[in-house]
């Protein structure tokens, strides 16, 4: 699955997330209901700007699921909070 998104900063702290939107979100809950971590969380391999890394999404009350982005993958993607991303998702 692919999404585009505003990449943003929680307001708490450094995080960056990239938001999946409910609309987009049916395939990870319904493989969520096998193969659920802590939290609810769906075990995922990101890809942006040909930058590849494993991490989990984790449900939002509002459907969607935040992606989490760490620095590591933003240096070497080269986006900061407020790019407009393309991020594909492999379901693990």
């Amino acid at each position: 699955m692919t999404i585009t998104g505003p990449l943003w900063m929680w307001s708490g702290g450094s995080w960056h997330f990239i938001t999946v939107p409910p609309e987009a979100a049916d395939e990870i809950r319904v493989h969520s209901l096998l193969n659920r971590g802590g939290f609810g969380s769906v075990k995922v391999e990101a890809t942006i700007n040909d930058v590849a890394w494993r991490t989990s999404v984790f449900p939002l009350k509002s459907g969607g699921y935040l992606l989490p982005v760490k620095k590591e993958v933003r240096c070497k993607a080269d986006i900061a909070a407020g790019d407009e991303v393309t991020v594909s998702l492999e379901l693990l």
